[in-house]
């Protein structure tokens, strides 16, 4: 970590470093408010959008909107949706796009992405949408910043996600350099040998969504049903995004448990290296309060998390 200095801006909001910090930003940092484009944040199609509006509130606070629609390809075709909570994670993802293009100076021309994640859920609380979507606010903080060169190299968004003024999820973000993890490697599979779970055993809305498959010997690999995803793998080939990392994890949890997605109320995930794209071996293990999950390749742990489960009453 030689030559790379690091600030919270949480801790610290008023300090002459914190300020210099978010002060060098595009000159479109200093309008009220921006409506980020698709291809700005590397979207496939303008579908995929979540952000509306992104303003500035504080020296290190933001406010912005996101919309998800009720047909989102992660959601269950019902009347009545609750959406999907790794729309919470890539609307998170998507704003921390947004500010590196608009407000925090990064090192390069690569944008940083997340190595870990944390997310809590409110379940009772949580939007159920019957019309053609929902509108959430989201209050933004950023800290943690690290340096190097002039540049930022790594920061820490944290979003709290409200509607209709009452807070119904949370999700830090740490955000970081994609070539500081390396490259993935990946365990020898015969793909001709494993079998897909159905969607409603891992809390899917269809099978396209589906991220693992059961191999011999009982072990549960990640094998994406559409390596195209355009959410969970956001169109990458290779290595799998953290998102997708994540997701995997909560569908390992769910399939070993038996329990509904109605039942997470949190989600964790810390990247160690980079995941291959399908063969990671996935192992789930019970503790205390949550389900811990592990993603190894090659013999080595890949990432790690957890799943918090609210057991029936």
């Amino acid at each position: 970590m030689h030559g790379v200095a690091s600030d919270d801006l949480t801790r610290m909001p008023g300090s002459r470093t914190s300020q210099g910090a978010l002060a060098s930003a595009s000159p479109r940092a200093a309008a009220s408010g921006v409506s980020p484009d698709w291809r700005q944040l590397g979207l496939e199609s303008m579908a995929s959008m979540l952000v509306l509006t992104l303003h500035r509130s504080g020296t290190s606070y933001f406010e912005a909107a996101c919309q998800w629609a009720r047909l989102h390809p992660l959601n269950e075709r019902v009347i009545a949706v609750r959406h999907h909570p790794m729309l919470l994670a890539e609307s998170t993802r998507q704003l921390a796009l947004a500010l590196q293009s608009t407000h925090l100076p990064i090192a390069g021309n690569e944008p940083l992405e997340a190595a870990s994640v944390r997310m809590g859920l409110r379940l009772r609380a949580q939007p159920v949408e019957r019309g053609s979507a929902t509108t959430v606010a989201v209050a933004l903080s950023v800290s943690d910043l690290a340096r190097s060169r002039g540049g930022l190299v790594g920061f820490r968004l944290t979003a709290e996600y409200r509607y209709a003024g009452v807070p119904f999820g949370t999700c830090s973000m740490r955000l970081a350099r994609p070539a500081a993890l390396g490259v993935p490697v990946e365990n020898p599979v015969n793909y001709s040998t494993v079998l897909h779970p159905p969607a409603g055993a891992v809390g899917a809305a269809t099978d396209l969504d589906v991220m693992l498959a059961r191999a011999p010997q009982g072990r549960t690999l990640v094998m994406p049903r559409d390596p195209g995803h355009p959410v969970l793998l956001g169109g990458r080939s290779g290595r799998l995004p953290t998102l997708g990392v994540l997701e995997a994890g909560r569908q390992a949890v769910l399939l070993k448990s038996g329990m509904t997605p109605a039942a997470v109320a949190g989600l964790r995930v810390d990247l160690h290296r980079p995941v291959p794209l399908r063969g990671a071996l996935v192992e789930t293990e019970v503790e205390s309060d949550s389900v811990r999950f592990l993603l190894t390749s090659a013999g080595s742990l890949a990432a790690e998390g957890s799943v918090m489960l609210l057991r029936p009453q």
